[in-house]
C-alpha cells in the first residue's frame, strides 16, 4: 500500500509537470547542457545522454563537458590548489553556454544539473546573466539549502546552509517568497528520504548524532516545480529512469517512449582519460581527482566473455593518450562487453570491464587507480562501483565475489557507491559482480605487480 501510495503521488506530480511545461516540437529540440556534481565528471550523464537520444532528442543537441577541477573549496573564500570557488565553477558553466549557443544557433539552452552542478546553474541564472539564456532548469539532488546549517561548523562552504553564497542564491525574489530567478521554468528532483546530502542526521558528514538543521526536502525550492521520487539515492535524483521519466515531462509536457536506452547495432565510443592530482603545498594529504587529461597513457581495449571476463584474443583497440587526453573513436559491438586497461607512471594498471554499450558514447571518461598503502600486502584486489547512485542494502539486490554483503558498504542507507575485496591469492581468477539485475564479470591481477581490476556498473 506504501508503494501505492508513491505510485499515485508521482502520477498526479508528473500530470502537473505536463500542463505547466512549454512543449518544443521534436524537430525544434533546445539544446540541454548538463552541469555535473562534486567531484565528478561528464561520465555520469551517459545513461541520461543515452535515454535522451532513444526518445528522439537529437545527438548533436546534448552537451556535458567536464569541468576542469570539480570538487569545491572547503571555503569558497579561499583559494585551494586543485579545487574550485563557485565564481570559477560559473564562469566554467557560462562559457560552455556560450559555445554551445555559438555552435547550435539557438536562443536559448535547457541546464541540467547533479548535486552540486545545481549550485553552478542557479549561480548563474541568478548572477551571471543566464536567465536572458536559459529557458528551462532542472536541478537533481541539489543541495538548496546546504547540506548542514550548524553554527560555527564550516559556514564558509558552499555546502553550508548558512553561507553567504548559499544565501544569496535563496534570498527571496518577490514579496511571494520564490527562492528561484523569475523567468526560467524550474524543477527539482529530490528522495523522498534516501539522499545522504539530505539528512536531519549527520552521519554522512562524519557528524552522527549531531542535527544538521537541514530536512527531506532541503533540495526543493518555494518557486519551482518540486517532486519527490520514493527511495532514490543522492545520484539517482538525477541519473535513474524514474528522474527522466520526471525531467522529460517538464521539458515536453508527455510521456517518454522508453526509459530504457535503445539499442544501436554499432557503437562507437571515445572519452577522456585523466587522472589524480596532488596538492602542491601538502603532497601526503593524499590524491584528490580532477578532469585534467592524463597524457602519456596508455590505453588498451580488449573483448571480454561477459560471463568470467577471459579476453577474446588481442586488443581490439591500442593508443597513446595526447595532451587533450582524448582517446577514440573505437568502433565496438553492443552486444560485447570491454575490457578498458590503462598504465600510466604512478598509477596502477587498471583493468576496466563493463557492460555491453547499448549505444554509442563520446563521455567513456576512464581514470586509473593508485595502490593505496594499506592494499600494499594484498595478492589482489577488485573493485566494484556504482557511479551513478549508491548500494543500498534495505533496497538493492547485489552480490559480489559470491557474497551479498558488499564490504564497506552499511547494511543500512545508500551512501556508499563503491566496495573492495582484497584477495589472499594471485592466481587469475573470475569475479563476478551483480547489482539489480545488471552482471559484470572481471579477471583478478597481481597486486605485487601493481595492478588492480575495476568492475564498473553502467546503470
Amino acid at each position: 500500500m506504501h508503494t501505492r501510495r508513491h505510485l499515485i503521488a508521482f502520477s498526479l506530480a508528473t500530470t502537473m509537470l505536463a500542463a505547466c511545461s512549454s512543449v518544443p516540437t521534436m524537430t525544434d529540440r533546445p539544446p540541454i547542457v548538463f552541469m555535473h556534481g562534486n567531484g565528478d565528471s561528464a561520465a555520469l550523464w551517459q545513461t541520461t545522454l543515452w535515454r535522451f537520444e532513444s526518445n528522439g532528442w537529437p545527438r548533436d543537441r546534448l552537451f556535458a563537458p567536464d569541468q576542469p577541477f570539480p570538487l569545491a573549496r572547503d571555503d569558497d573564500g579561499v583559494a585551494q590548489p586543485g579545487r574550485s570557488s563557485t565564481a570559477e565553477s560559473m564562469a566554467f558553466l557560462k562559457a560552455e553556454v556560450e559555445r554551445v549557443l555559438k555552435a547550435t544557433g539557438a536562443p536559448k539552452v535547457v541546464l541540467i544539473g547533479n548535486s552540486r552542478g545545481g549550485n553552478t546553474i542557479r549561480n548563474y541564472v541568478q548572477n551571471g546573466g543566464g536567465d536572458r539564456v536559459v529557458s528551462h532548469v532542472v536541478l537533481g539532488g541539489n543541495p538548496a539549502h546546504g547540506i548542514w546549517a550548524v553554527k560555527g561548523l564550516r559556514e564558509g562552504s558552499e555546502f553550508s546552509g548558512l553561507s553567504p553564497f548559499i544565501e544569496r542564491l535563496n534570498a527571496p525574489k518577490n514579496t511571494a517568497g520564490d527562492e528561484v530567478a523569475p523567468g526560467v521554468k524550474w524543477l527539482t528532483i529530490r528522495s523522498d528520504n534516501n539522499d545522504k546530502y539530505a539528512q536531519p542526521d549527520g552521519m554522512w558528514i562524519g557528524a552522527k548524532g549531531t542535527a544538521t538543521n537541514i530536512g527531506f526536502d532541503g533540495p526543493a525550492l518555494k518557486g519551482a516545480t518540486n517532486i519527490a521520487l520514493p527511495r532514490v539515492d543522492h545520484r539517482e535524483t538525477s541519473f535513474s529512469p524514474a528522474a527522466f521519466d520526471a525531467t522529460w515531462r517538464f521539458l515536453t509536457g508527455e510521456a517518454p517512449r522508453t526509459l530504457q536506452p535503445v539499442a544501436e547495432s554499432t557503437v562507437t565510443l571515445s572519452g577522456r582519460v585523466t587522472g589524480l592530482g596532488l596538492d602542491p603545498l601538502n603532497p601526503a594529504s593524499g590524491a584528490f581527482v580532477n578532469n585534467l587529461p592524463l597524457a602519456g597513457a596508455r590505453l588498451a581495449i580488449y573483448a571480454v566473455d561477459s560471463t568470467t571476463g577471459d579476453r577474446r584474443g588481442q586488443a581490439a583497440w591500442e593508443q597513446s593518450i595526447g595532451p587533450d587526453g582524448r582517446w577514440g573513436p573505437f568502433a565496438g559491438q553492443a552486444t560485447t562487453a570491454y575490457e578498458f586497461v590503462l598504465s600510466a607512471p604512478g598509477y596502477a594498471t587498471t583493468h576496466i570491464y563493463r557492460s555491453p554499450f547499448p549505444r554509442s558514447s563520446a563521455v567513456v571518461q576512464l581514470r586509473p587507480e593508485r595502490l593505496a598503502e594499506a592494499d600494499r600486502d594484498a595478492k589482489a584486489l577488485v573493485i566494484f562501483t556504482r557511479p551513478r547512485g549508491y548500494f543500498d542494502a534495505q533496497r538493492d539486490t547485489m552480490r559480489f565475489n559470491g557474497q551479498s554483503a558488499l564490504p564497506g558498504v552499511p547494511p543500512q542507507g545508500a551512501g556508499v557507491s563503491s566496495s573492495k575485496i582484497r584477495l589472499a591469492s594471485d592466481a587469475p581468477e573470475s569475479v563476478t559482480a551483480e547489482f539489480n539485475g545488471e552482471r559484470l564479470a572481471g579477471r583478478t591481477w597481481p597486486a605485487e605487480k601493481g595492478e588492480i581490476s575495476v568492475l564498473e556498473l553502467s546503470y
